[in-house]
């Protein structure tokens, strides 16, 4: 599963959410983690722009997964804000990973500038990703998925060279944790178009991306006013291993939608966990 939590706004819906669903690997997107604060939430202010932030999601998440090993990944510090009083805070990815999947490999590194030690920084902002190998048993092949949070341009989604060096960063980044005979997954909030330069220098290398694959409508929900109807993607090198892919509309956990991926396999520990569920994820 890949998602965008949206800095947990939608908390009360998402922590349940992802306890039923249970995937065995989860990808998230717009993590905070706030460890000198134990306020539940904070306030993002950047000029107009102001959100509520859930303070400690990345602690919140681990224990609605307790079975899953987390990685937080920080693109950078700055502050958020309990009214008048700043507060620092992280902010970046997080990947979950289910312990019946032992990870044999990983790399983090950045697609755009680096971390930024004393504040979130001007726009574009810098960009991290997260990439990990695991061993699926009940298949006998490893799976390697890289994740990444892209940059926002206030300009719109357009191609730039930034966006540009920032996939080929990606893609460096997914080999580098990939050995030749892995089932390859690269995916996250991108920020792009899905006619972009980024996703075609990724299918390029022999990656098949799924939402124009499966003529999704849109990765977006209610919540999103803008116009735009896509930011989340997710490409594979094998689409025959595939035996599920949704962009889930239902139930809105954030102002993206979850994007899951079910492979072919046997049953894996966290599906024997949820047999009950309607929702799987490898």
């Amino acid at each position: 599963m890949s998602l965008n939590g949206w800095g947990g706004t939608l908390y009360s819906d998402l922590l349940p959410y992802l306890s039923q669903a249970l995937p065995d690997v989860l990808c998230l997107q717009e993590v905070v983690h706030t460890p000198e604060s134990d306020k539940d939430w904070l306030t993002y202010r950047d000029g107009d722009h102001v959100l509520p932030q859930r303070a400690n999601l990345f602690r919140d998440v681990c224990e609605a997964l307790p079975e899953h090993v987390a990685v937080f990944c920080p693109a950078a510090q700055g502050v958020l804000w309990d009214d008048d009083k700043s507060v620092p805070s992280q902010w970046g990815l997080a990947t979950f990973v289910h312990r019946s999947l032992p990870i044999i490999g990983q790399v983090q590194g950045f697609v755009h500038k680096g971390y930024s030690a004393d504040g979130y920084g001007e726009h574009p902002r810098s960009r991290s990703a997260h990439g990990v190998r695991v061993y699926d048993y009940a298949s006998d092949r490893a799976v390697s998925i890289t994740q990444m949070h892209r940059l926002r341009d206030l300009k719109g989604k357009m191609d730039t060279p930034d966006r540009l060096a920032q996939a080929e960063r990606l893609l460096k980044i997914s080999q580098a944790v990939s050995e030749p005979d892995d089932l390859q997954v690269i995916c996250g909030d991108f920020n792009v178009e899905p006619d972009s330069e980024t996703i075609r220098l990724l299918e390029a290398d022999g990656l098949v991306e799924l939402v124009k694959h499966y003529d999704v409508e849109t990765t977006r929900n209610s919540y999103y006013k803008k116009p735009g109807k896509f930011a989340d993607y997710m490409l594979i090198d094998q689409v025959e291993q595939i035996s599920n892919f949704q962009v889930l509309q239902k139930p809105e956990v954030s102002d993206h939608c979850p994007l899951v991926l079910t492979l072919k396999s046997g049953v894996t520990g966290a599906e024997q966990q949820c047999a009950h569920s309607e929702i799987e994820a490898t």
